[in-house]
C-alpha cells in the first residue's frame, strides 16, 4: 500500500532520515508500521533535530510544498499565489496513492480536504486534531474543513476521527482518542498526602492560545490565598519573554520555575512528583498532556473546552475551570479544602486515562487501513 500523508507540519531531513515535531510523528510511526511506502506532503525546511523532534521510522517520500497562513492581508495574497501549485502537488500525490490520510484543521489540511472530493472511489482517513464541537468559535477555514470532511456527498470513503463524542454527526465521523504510553509502560503510582506546598505544572507551547501566563497567575491567587505553592513550567513559544518578565517584576522566582521544551522521559519524571497540571487553554481537540497527566495521578485543572469535561468526567477526575480568575480561584480553593475528594479524582483520573494506551490505539488504525 502507498500511504500518502497531505500535512501542514513542517519536516526536514538530517543523516538520511525524515524528522518532524516529536508527537506528531509518534503517532504517524503507529500507522507507518501498516503501510508499504509512504509519500508525505508538507512544508521542508533545513534544520538540525531539537529535542522534541523525532525520526519517522520508514523511508519518506518528501514533495515538499510552501508554508502558508492566512493572518494577514500579506499572506492570504501569498497563500493565494500558492494555493494552485499546492493544491496540484497534493493532486499528483493522491493520484499515486493507494491510501489517503489528511492532518487537519490546518492551512494545508484545507487545501487537501478540497482536493481528496476529485477521488471518491479512494479509501481515505483524516485526523482532526483540533476542536470538533459544533457551537464553538472557530476561524472559517477550520468550519470549512469540518463541513466538506462531514458531508458525506462531497467526501466519499472516508473516516474522520475526531475527539469527543458529539450528536447528530454524519456517518464519515467516528469518535476517537489519542494515546501516550504503552500496556507496559503502567506502573504503580503511590497516592499523593497533598499537603503543603503544593506542586503545580504547566506542559505545552507558551502561546497566547494555552494561557501559561494565567495558570502562573492562578498559583500566585492560590499562594496569596494561603496554600503555599509552586508552578514547573516547561515549554517554549512567543509568550516567553512576557512570562519572564512578570516573574522579575513580581519576585515570583521562588514560585515559579521555567525549564524549556524537554524530552519525554523529563516531562514523565515531573508527572511523577506533581499534585496538579494546569492546562487553562482556549481550544484544545484532545489536550494531550492532559492524558498523560492522569495517567500518573495528577489532577487536571483545565478550562472546559472541546471534549475535555468528558475527559475530566464533568470534574469527578478533575477540576474544571472557566478563564475567570476570581471564580477560577474560588473553583480551585473548594477543591483544596478535601483531601480524602482529592485523593480519589488522582484515582479515578489514572484508571480512566490507562484506557487509552498505544496498544489499544494501534488496534484501531490498523482496523481503518484494511
Amino acid at each position: 500500500m502507498r500511504f500518502l500523508i497531505v500535512s501542514h507540519a513542517q519536516h526536514f531531513n538530517s543523516h538520511g532520515e525524515t524528522y518532524s515535531y516529536g508527537p506528531y510523528v509518534k503517532e504517524m510511526n503507529i500507522w507507518l508500521k501498516h503501510v508499504d511506502e509512504v509519500e508525505i506532503i508538507a512544508p521542508i525546511t533545513e534544520r538540525a533535530p531539537s529535542i522534541i523532534d523525532q525520526a519517522y521510522i520508514k523511508k519518506i517520500t518528501l514533495t515538499s510544498i510552501p508554508e502558508i497562513s492566512l493572518i494577514s492581508v500579506f499572506q492570504i495574497i501569498r497563500a493565494l499565489f500558492f494555493a494552485p501549485l499546492i493544491m496540484f502537488r497534493i493532486y499528483k500525490g493522491m493520484k499515486r496513492a493507494d491510501h489517503i490520510h489528511l492532518r487537519c484543521p490546518g492551512n494545508i489540511g484545507l487545501l487537501g480536504c478540497m482536493v481528496q472530493i476529485l477521488f471518491p472511489s479512494k479509501p481515505k482517513t483524516a485526523k482532526y486534531a483540533g476542536n470538533w464541537d459544533p457551537d464553538s468559535k472557530q476561524p472559517w477555514s477550520y468550519k470549512f474543513q469540518k463541513y466538506i470532511l462531514s458531508n458525506t456527498f462531497l467526501t466519499k470513503k472516508i473516516k474522520v476521527l475526531v475527539y469527543g463524542n458529539w450528536q447528530n454527526q454524519s456517518k464519515n465521523i467516528v469518535p476517537f482518542f489519542t494515546a501516550s504510553y504503552t500496556n507496559a509502560d503502567k506502573q504503580e503510582v503511590p497516592l499523593r498526602k497533598y499537603d503543603l506546598p503544593l506542586r503545580f505544572l504547566f506542559v505545552g507551547s507558551l502561546t497566547k492560545g494555552k494561557r501559561p501566563l494565567y495558570a502562573i497567575k492562578l498559583v500566585k491567587g492560590l499562594m496569596n490565598a494561603g496554600y503555599p505553592s509552586e508552578i514547573h513550567v516547561y515549554g517554549n513559544g512567543i509568550v516567553n519573554e512576557e512570562i519572564e518578565n512578570y516573574i522579575k517584576e513580581n519576585k515570583l522566582q521562588e514560585l515559579v520555575y521555567i525549564h524549556g521544551a524537554q524530552s519525554s522521559q523529563v516531562i514523565e519524571e515531573a508527572y511523577k512528583k506533581t499534585h496538579f497540571l494546569i492546562l487553562p487553554s482556549k481550544s484544545e481537540g484532545w489536550p494531550k498532556v492532559v492524558a498523560e497527566a492522569m495517567w500518573w495521578g495528577v489532577i487536571p485543572i483545565v478550562t472546559s473546552v472541546s471534549c475535555v469535561p468528558w475527559m475530566l468526567g464533568n470534574g469527578s477526575r478533575g477540576i474544571l475551570i472557566k478563564g475567570k480568575f476570581k471564580k477560577d480561584i474560588k473553583r480551585i480553593e473548594g477543591d483544596l479544602k478535601n483531601k480524602n475528594a482529592l485523593r480519589t479524582k488522582s484515582h479515578k483520573a489514572q484508571l480512566w486515562s490507562r484506557q487509552f494506551t498505544l496498544d489499544r490505539f494501534e488496534n484501531e488504525i490498523a482496523k481503518f487501513l484494511k
